[in-house]
């Protein structure tokens, strides 16, 4: 198969022909068929599901009048979804007692013949499709007089003062347009500040009195929550920690954030965080719908009544997340913050997507086992519904409110120009927040994906999907919709990958902002005395930089192994880059100069038995140098023994990994090998270009003499 870099075709942990503990399959949830699939007809619930949901009975499907609309609680009831507003309204005015839950019964009664053909029909569906399932559709007309009671925010003086007020729901049109102007224009202001103990750089459209530091959050009263949401978080968040503090004001004004300083340690706030208000924004947009539901109702017969208040089509948060681990923790936060009533599809979640038995012992790196525990299939998609009392998983994308996905998920349900179906993305059309979670692990996947799907966000849809065009807001019809989508990407450091993400796809027009921790530096915490010898080859072009690394490679490294061969034994030389990786190991292979050093290789597409002797051989000395890529650290972090010296062609972007390989390994072989410490040596070979490596690696304060110094040769003991 082609082998290429970051960019590549190589699709993540799906690509390679062993995984994490011998190979484990995509698991029950993994799907390769479109996100849109119907099927018609009657359908019975599953027995296994049943034990979750509430929905017993057959339900015929119908194609609502608008995606957009949503129901009240009543939303699993029936109605024909073409009976008058008035006819029904008055039809609710006749009694003066509630009216109770009603149930479709008018339909026939199918066959026993019927049903065991339906049922193995789903099971034959739901075997090639778990991600997906069949459901009733939503009648926007029904309900529509509910009083929303305690889950109701007043429109009073709130309306001017609420971010999604002012950036979304009744956004000041002339200031907006000014600011889009300015985007669009690329005239961005910026201002740098410390918020909490991180660097923000502050970016705004337009002039720079605009621009402002946000103070930290206090608690949880510095946002206008909803209702039904205020009591949850109280008891998931009843005291903000650092993290949290420095975040939540930006998210919830609605800015776009790359944030670079996400750990194992203040994840989990961060995804609460996050989470609170994802659900804040998805319930908001559709209590808006459901009162102006009620007061087009009353107020039939008033034709010049406009009530904008929805997009082209339903779904209006995308996150973006690496295994299927991830989205279950993520679908946790969410659950427990809704504390709903009723669950579909509940058990076929779990079956799918969590994964009880613990993969790793405690010998492995925190980082590693956040990402990796649980089930890490990285093929997956879900949509997730919302009703007043329930959460529906598995919902078709047009009927969902959030929308979980792999990059690799996601593109395989869009599809490809190759396919005979054109490719769908009209359900990205309308998403109004995108969450992009371990950012830095999806760039150890295939970052192409992700650039993909950014791309194919708020386009115009080509197919109407029921829309109500009298509703849309006017800045969709506009094709301004990316200017207001929120874009939040959450990372444990930044690369020139991120930066660019933000700087092409981020057009917000409340701004943006990047946020990113002061580095100490981790030579000073190898936990062994060795030599460090940075050296700094010259490069005069990002496109350049690679011939120039191995122009260095060969004439400043090359001679030392090739002169003391004896010497080179149990050299570790790292490459980051795959295609970096493939054209040095032909070098050693090919060339007569490196005849007389014997090699070995494992990059993230070695098999583990292939591994398994690469490493033996190294440790016994039959091989004096190993090549090792940096995904290959990233999806197995072996333990090598035998490691003396430590040659990195390059810096790896995650600064964890130079402590593992260079203090770690070392420490291990003066144990093994009862080498005198301090004998140890690790060579670093830098660019300019590495100035976001190094920073992590060398510290905050040196990198800026390291990059602009006459010296080209830096030391640390």
């Amino acid at each position: 198969m082609p082998a290429r870099g970051r960019g590549g075709n190589f699709r993540g942990r799906g690509a390679r022909g062993s995984r994490g503990r011998g190979g484990r399959g995509r698991g029950r949830g993994s799907s390769r068929f479109g996100p849109t699939r119907r099927f018609d007809g009657d359908r019975l619930a599953d027995k296994d599901e049943s034990e979750d949901s509430q929905s017993e009975e057959s339900e015929e499907e119908e194609q609502p009048e608008d995606l957009d609309e949503i129901a009240s609680d009543e939303d699993e009831d029936e109605k024909p979804a073409a009976r008058p507003y008035m006819a029904l309204l008055q039809s609710f005015n006749d009694s003066s007692a509630p009216t109770a839950k009603r149930r479709k019964l008018e339909h026939a009664e199918p066959s026993k013949e019927a049903v065991d053909a339906e049922s193995d029909q789903e099971a034959d569906e739901d075997a090639k499709d778990v991600d997906q399932v069949d459901e009733e559709e939503e009648d926007p007309a029904f309900g529509i007089d509910e009083q929303l009671d305690d889950d109701s925010d007043s429109e009073g003086e709130e309306e001017s003062t609420d971010p999604f007020d002012v950036h979304f729901a009744h956004a000041d049109e002339m200031a907006s347009a000014k600011a889009i102007k300015a985007v669009k224009d690329e005239l961005w202001t910026t201002k740098r500040a410390m918020i909490q103990s991180l660097r923000a750089t502050l970016m705004s459209p337009g002039s720079e009195s605009t621009l402002s530091t946000p103070q930290p959050a206090s608690g949880l009263d510095d946002f206008l929550l909803k209702n039904k949401l205020k009591e949850s978080a109280a008891k998931k968040l009843a005291k903000l920690d650092e993290a949290q503090k420095a975040l939540m004001p930006l998210l919830f004004d609605y800015k776009d954030i790359l944030h670079c300083g996400r750990t194992a340690t203040n994840a989990e706030g961060i995804r609460k965080a996050v989470c609170l208000h994802a659900l804040n924004h998805v319930f908001k947009t559709r209590d808006r719908v459901i009162k102006n539901n009620y007061k087009l109702a009353k107020d039939s017969e008033n034709a010049e009544l406009e009530l904008r208040d929805q997009g082209f089509t339903r779904p209006k948060v995308l996150f973006l997340l690496p295994t299927r681990n991830s989205c279950a923790r993520i679908v946790n936060i969410i659950r427990d913050l809704c504390d709903s009533d009723q669950q579909e599809n509940r058990k076929r979640f779990d079956d799918s997507y969590i994964e009880k038995e613990s993969n790793f012992g405690n010998d492995r790196p925190e980082d590693f086992r956040e990402l990796f525990e649980g089930n890490d299939d990285d093929m997956f998609r879900l949509g997730v519904k919302f009703t007043r009392k329930t959460i529906k998983y598995f919902a078709q994308f047009y009927n969902s409110d959030i929308l979980f996905a792999s990059p690799l998920g996601l593109r395989m349900a869009i599809g490809s120009e190759e396919d005979k179906k054109k490719p769908d993305y009209d359900f990205l059309s309308s998403i109004e927040m995108v969450v992009v979670d371990q950012a830095d692990a999806l760039l150890m996947q295939n970052w192409e994906h992700v650039e993909y799907i950014f791309e194919r966000l708020n386009l115009q849809p080509k197919d109407a999907h029921g829309c109500d065009f009298s509703r849309v807001r006017s800045w969709y019809l506009e094709d301004w919709a990316k200017y207001f989508r929120q874009t939040i990407v959450l990372s444990a450091f930044n690369t020139p990958e991120l930066s660019e993400l933000q700087r092409m796809h981020c057009h917000n027009w409340a701004g943006k902002v990047r946020l990113q921790p002061e580095y100490p530096g981790v030579i000073q915490q190898l936990g062994v005395k060795a030599r460090q010898t940075f050296s700094r080859f010259q490069s005069h072009s990002v496109d350049k930089d690679p011939d120039a690394r191995f122009e260095y490679f060969v004439s400043a490294i090359v001679p030392t192994l090739v002169k003391r061969a004896k010497d080179s034994n149990g050299t570790l030389l790292f490459v980051p880059s795959y295609l970096d990786f493939v054209r040095v190991r032909n070098y050693f292979a090919n060339s007569p100069t490196m005849g007389s050093v014997t090699f070995g290789a494992i990059s993230e597409y070695t098999d583990v038995p292939e591994a398994s002797r690469a490493r033996s051989h190294f440790l016994t000395g039959r091989h004096r140098v190993l090549l090792y890529t940096e995904r290959a650290h990233h999806f197995r972090r072996y333990q090598f023994r035998g490691v003396q010296k430590v040659i990195f062609y390059g810096l790896p972007d995650n600064h964890i990994f130079y402590k593992e390989i260079a203090g770690d390994y070392l420490s291990k072989s003066e144990q093994d090998l009862k080498i005198e410490p301090g004998q140890g040596t690790v060579r670093v070979m830098f660019s300019k270009y590495d100035v976001m490596k190094l920073e992590r690696v060398a510290g905050s304060k040196r990198v800026g003499k390291m990059i602009q110094d006459r010296g080209d040769t830096f030391d640390f003991v």
